[in-house]
């Protein structure tokens, strides 16, 4: 079977990532791509690199021209893509690569986005432990998926497993992020000239602003709900507790015993992230547990691997892959966890994530378009 596919905010940069993986599906057809103001030219305008798309026209982004496919993919800005969804109701599968159905608590959402809120979807990382099985098995045969945030998954991806089994303390998370700037989308922004980034590392969002600090923190309580079915010692109220506490939402909890300190450094790569994620080590861990817990993770995973002790991941073997690489160290002179993730924003990071929950959701082979191979030099 051909499923029949469309593309909104295809002029952009993750629509752009989208189709270039999409083009290379054996079981989609791409037809249809819109967008809003440039609507009506070519693609090949705005997406020179996709040569094999050159016949395809923008077209307006209305649920009318969206409606009467297969699949749709949502690549608009946060805010924008829920104006859509309640249209498409007919539509088989909608996956959206914005924020619109990622945070399942409107607290959160009012607190970082602001705005109408919306139905949580499913989640698109497969990989993170959840419920002591994996998100992958939620994706199956699902109809409506939310794609993550580039930087709160590569945090998700680099720290649940020392939450799901229990060896790293998650009330005192700090990461400290290095990130492209194509993360920020394709319109013009003073902040993002080259002029003003070349030869200069900027942090932004400083302070516990940054939005995807609610996603992070949602998925690492579906992490600790992992770690906490699996606690057979644990009596049953002991469990009931942290079952409430695993529901709450992250904003409206005062005794929150997950704390995040996120800070994104924007630096002069135009595609990638590099993120350095710390945790205080549980008391009684071994360092053998405590690799143990992320050689269990990501063992048998493709496109999440971790690498050998001592070895540590860079942006330039990422991209263009739909892997994420995992380095991990232990510090016991600051009885923390460190590790560094190095992972491409715009593949595994959004589109290829999209993509690879997509194949899931259909039943399709995992990793059919995707490959774990970057781009060198």
């Amino acid at each position: 079977m051909t499923y029949s596919v469309a593309v909104s905010g295809a002029s952009g940069y993750a629509g752009g990532e989208i189709l270039r993986i999409l083009a290379a599906h054996p079981d989609v057809e791409i037809r249809t791509v819109t967008a809003h103001s440039n609507a009506g030219q070519p693609l090949i305008q705005h997406q020179p690199h996709l040569r094999s798309l050159a016949h395809l026209t923008l077209q307006d982004t209305t649920p009318e021209i969206l409606a009467g496919h297969d699949i749709v993919f949502l690549a608009l800005p946060h805010g924008q893509s829920g104006q859509y969804t309640d249209a498409l109701g007919d539509t088989p599968l909608v996956i959206d690569a914005g924020a619109d159905h990622r945070l399942e608590s409107v607290a959160d959402w009012d607190r970082y986005y602001g705005g109408d809120f919306h139905e949580p979807w499913v989640y698109g990382v497969p990989e993170l432990p959840v419920a002591g099985a994996k998100q992958r098995e939620r994706l199956i045969g699902a109809t409506r998926i939310a794609a993550p945030g580039c930087n709160a998954s590569t945090v998700s991806l680099s720290l649940a497993p020392g939450v799901a089994a229990g060896v790293i303390d998650p009330s005192d998370i700090v990461t400290v992020l290095a990130v492209g700037p194509s993360g920020a989308g394709k319109s013009l922004k003073t902040n993002l000239l080259a002029s003003e980034i070349l030869g200069s590392a900027n942090p932004y969002a400083v302070g516990g602003t940054h939005r995807h600090i609610p996603e992070i923190r949602q998925a690492l309580y579906a992490a600790r709900a992992s770690y906490r079915s699996l606690s057979e010692e644990r009596s049953d109220e002991t469990r009931r507790d942290v079952s409430s506490r695993s529901a709450r939402s992250t904003t409206e909890t005062s005794d929150d015993d997950i704390r995040i300190s996120f800070t994104p450094v924007l630096v002069p790569m135009a595609r990638g992230i590099l993120a350095t994620s710390t945790a205080p080590i549980a008391p009684g861990v071994s360092d053998e547990q405590i690799r143990g817990a992320w050689e269990a993770a990501y063992g048998d995973e493709t496109f999440v691997q971790l690498l050998p002790a001592g070895e540590f991941p860079r942006t330039a073997d990422v991209l263009g892959a739909n892997t994420a690489l995992l380095g991990l160290a232990i510090d016991r002179a600051a009885n923390r966890v460190v590790v560094v993730t190095a992972l491409d924003n715009l593949t595994k990071g959004t589109a290829g994530a999209a993509v690879q929950s997509m194949n899931i959701a259909l039943g399709l082979p995992e990793a059919t378009a995707l490959t774990v191979n970057g781009v060198a030099p």
